[in-house]
């Protein structure tokens, strides 16, 4: 079985992510998102999330297309879940902080130099952009 693993903040969730999910699901055989945990959204974006973390993995759960729905942790660029859990894949948004090169040298330093990285493309981000859909640009 091929697992693939993403992550993101999902606030709000939008057709944008969905689509994210739907080329993610394509990489393998079992889906798990991670789901950003407040602390670390404001102290990464510099703002609090518009929906608690709870709301948010309720609707990556009710999206359907995860297997399971993870809470990230509580500290920023704290990549802990990468040596905790089993995945083979790793997809990143067309955004998505880090660079590949620094998500490859984790992965790495965590024994995970098997892991692909894929890099998916944006899905309409001219309106699925989550900084529009909250009026942050």
């Amino acid at each position: 079985m091929t697992r693939v693993l993403v992550f993101g903040s999902f606030d709000p969730l939008h057709e944008g992510h969905i689509n994210f999910f739907e080329r993610a699901r394509v990489l393998g055989d079992h889906l798990t998102v991670v789901v950003a945990h407040d602390e670390a959204l404001s102290s990464h974006k510099g703002r609090d999330p518009h929906a608690p973390v709870e709301e948010r993995m309720a609707a990556v759960a009710e999206s359907g297309l995860a297997d399971e729905v993870l809470i990230g942790s509580t500290q920023a660029g704290d990549y802990t879940l990468l040596a905790e859990l089993n995945f083979d894949v790793i997809a990143l948004g067309y955004d998505q902080e880090p660079a590949d090169e620094a998500v490859r040298e984790e992965l790495d330093k965590r024994g995970k130099e098997q892991v692909r990285i894929v890099r998916l493309k944006p899905y309409r981000s001219d309106v699925y952009k989550s900084s529009r859909i909250r009026g942050d640009v």
